[in-house]
Formats: structure tokens, sequence, C-alpha cells
């Protein structure tokens, strides 16, 4: 099968050929259909996170159908669709597993990071760990849900009842998190990098009430805020566009130094929180709102070999929505 490899943090992926992965006892081995471009698979291939099992094939936004299944794997067929999200596996059994919050698990497998993602034409998942997907949708437009947007929705669930809403850094998951928000009547406040007007108009037709540079504060106060961009500098700038009370939710993994701000702008009951991995619940409850709600994903495909033309585009803010890579059949299919 073709992959894209990365060797060493700080270097373009390689195009490879590998054998196909055996599915152990608990996997499925899934020929990739989509896999979506998610900025921390920038943070691994930049070094930013440094924990990567090296060589390593990034991705963890998948959309495949089942190859072949290990001996235990229960509920699941052969060319079913399935996807895989970042959170790969838990242990079970440490303290945070014990209480339900799986996603601070103290010895987790991540997709394409501790384990091959799908940045390639198969790679094998946990099949306890896989979500169903619906089998007649366009599996580009599935795949930023599987990371975009269930880190969005937790980070949302966050922000508790916040009716006026900012969002700073208006990507993949932005979108999607707008959508949802529109969808509960909340009214959304979209940040971009200063004079960028695609980021403002896409936000503007997804339902934003107000769309601007993050240097700029909106009229009214917001209830909440969530920063999806990397970029520590924006917490104190969030923290002055919330109200008292107001919530500021950080929900990348990876940030940038947050700079010393007065306690005035925390004071009044403000909390500062971040967001750590997803849970399969999360995943059980967003895709319910997704085919509730209607959500539909703006995406740009590239083929699997264009895998460090869509990180490049990524690292200079050149999409638009989401980058999808097309594997396998898929990527002739759409080209």
């Amino acid at each position: 099968m073709k992959a894209m490899v990365l060797d060493a943090p700080e270097q373009a992926l390689r195009l490879a050929e590998m054998p196909t992965p055996v599915p152990g006892p608990d996997d499925v081995l899934l020929d990739v259909e989509a896999c979506a471009v998610c900025r921390t698979d920038l943070h691994i291939v930049d070094g930013d996170l440094t924990e990567a099992k090296l060589p390593l094939v990034p991705g963890h936004e998948i959309v495949g159908r089942v190859a072949a299944m290990g001996a235990a794997v229960q509920g699941l067929t052969v060319g079913q669709r399935v996807g895989v999200p970042w959170l790969g596996g838990t242990c079970g059994h440490c303290r945070y597993c014990l209480k339900g919050a799986e996603n601070l698990c103290d010895t987790p497998v991540f997709t394409g990071y501790t384990r091959n993602g799908g940045f390639a034409e198969q790679c094998l998942a946990d099949a306890r760990f896989v979500v169903k997907l619906p089998d007649d949708a366009d599996p580009a437009h599935l795949a930023p849900l599987l990371c975009a947007g269930l880190i969005g929705h937790r980070s949302l669930g966050m922000t508790g009842e916040a009716r006026r809403l900012g969002l700073y850094g208006f990507g993949a998951a932005a979108h999607i998190v707008a959508q949802v928000a529109r969808w509960q009547g909340r009214e959304v406040f979209a940040f971009t990098r200063p004079g960028d007007s695609d980021a403002q108009g896409l936000a503007r037709r997804l339902g934003a009430v107000w769309a601007g540079g993050s240097d700029e504060i909106p009229a009214e106060p917001l209830d909440a805020a969530i920063i999806f961009a990397p970029v520590g500098a924006l917490v104190p700038v969030a923290l002055r566009a919330v109200a008292k009370g107001g919530t500021v939710v950080c929900g990348g993994i990876h940030m940038s130094d947050i700079p010393g701000f007065p306690y005035q702008d925390l004071w009044g009951e403000r909390v500062i929180r971040s967001v750590a991995n997803l849970t399969r619940a999360d995943a059980t409850d967003f895709f319910g709102t997704v085919a509730e709600a209607g959500i539909r994903t703006e995406v740009t495909r590239y083929p699997l070999e264009d895998a460090n033309t869509a990180l490049s585009a990524l690292r200079e803010g050149q999409i638009s929505g989401a980058a999808v890579l097309m594997c396998g059949q898929a990527r002739h299919e759409h080209t």
C-alpha cells in the first residue's frame, strides 16, 4: 500500500510503499477513502508535539471501509464504513477511565501519533474506538467531523448556555462549530487573522452575526469564547472580550506560550479552561447532532501524494474550511 511517512520532525513526508498491516484480535483493517488534515498533524510534523512514534504515518480524521477484522471484533461487517478519530485506544483501568473520563487516560493510544494513521491507502484501528458512519455520504465531507468536529463539539459543550459565542481562528473546527451554534440559536462572532476576508466571508455565509480580525473587539461583550488558533496571545485578548462570568476555552492540543496579563482581565469570575482529546460518548452525541442539524463541511481535496502541499497550505492559512486527502479508490473517483 502507498503511505505518506514522517521520518523525523521538520521534514517533509515521503511517499512510501508499505506492506498491508495485519489486524490483531481487536483490530479492523480499513481501506481508507479519505483523511482530513488537522492542525494537530501539522504540530506533529513541525515537532511541536514531541512523542510521535517514528517513523509515522500521520492522520487521525479517517473515513474507510472495513476490509478485514480480528477474531475478537464484534458488531462490524466487511465493507461497512467507519471513522477513526484521534483517540485510538485507552487502558480502561486508570482512575480517569474508571470515572468516565477516557479522554484523560494515563496511557492512551493516539491515531496518527502513537499509532500509524490514515495518510495511507490502508490502516489499522481498534474496532472498539471506531465510529459507524453513513454509507451514502461523501467521505471527504465526513472526514473533518472526526476531529475538527468532535473537538469543536466538546469545546462548545464547555461554554454551557453562552448565547454570544466568539470563535478565534475560523478554520476546520470553527466552521463546523459555527453551524452547530447557529442551529442551537446562539449568536456567533468570528475572529480571524487580520485581513483574512475569505475566512470572514465564510463565517458570514455560515450565519455569523459579526466577523473581523482577532485584533478587534466586538461592540457587545461575549458570553464565552473558543480559541482554535494555536496562539497563546489570544487568551488575554479573549478574556477582555468576554463578560463577567464568561469562559474562554482553549480548543487545541498545542498553543504558544500565554503571555502575562493583569488579574483584572480574569477577575469577575471569568474562567480559562482547556479541552483534551475526546471520548466515544462525544462521538455518539456529535454525530447525532450532525444528522439532526444538517451540518456540512467545506473541504479542499488533495490526492494522497500531495499531503505536503496540504500541510503547507494549512500552515500558511490558505485553507477555507478543511483540507482532505483522498486515498485509495476515492482518490480516483474524485480526480
